[in-house]
């Protein structure tokens, strides 16, 4: 499995960070905030396999390209980023040794709580 870091995402999430889309939960709240398979799948549907990819931070290449099976990390909503699937998203990329998900996790989780204007 090669799990590659998609860096179109972490500008997205970044720039949305930036401009205060962001939820800001708690760590266990992502298995209620995240977006059911019905709303991925509508969401889909509406803008295509490229725009739900760039809310996931990483993508699998052994994985068929073009599937939902693809990509990981997801960081927010289609509309924000959440903290909680950061931190979540951070934690389960250290215990798979992706660090260079891991790293870009860790420093949009120091931006998200930086910035609490």
């Amino acid at each position: 499995m090669t799990v590659r870091l998609n860096k179109e995402a972490l500008a997205l999430a970044r720039t949305l960070v930036r401009e205060g889309d962001v939820v800001r939960d708690e760590r266990d709240d992502w298995s209620e905030h995240a977006p059911s398979t019905a709303e991925e799948n509508a969401f889909i549907e509406k803008h295509g396999m490229s725009e739900y990819a760039k809310w996931h931070l990483a993508e699998d290449t052994a994985e068929t390209e073009g599937t939902k099976g693809r990509l990981k990390f997801p960081y927010g909503d289609f509309r924000r980023v959440h903290r909680c699937a950061v931190i979540s998203g951070e934690s389960r990329a250290g215990q798979h040794d992706h660090t260079s998900i891991e790293k870009a996790l860790r420093d949009l989780l120091a931006d998200i709580d930086g910035d609490q204007s």
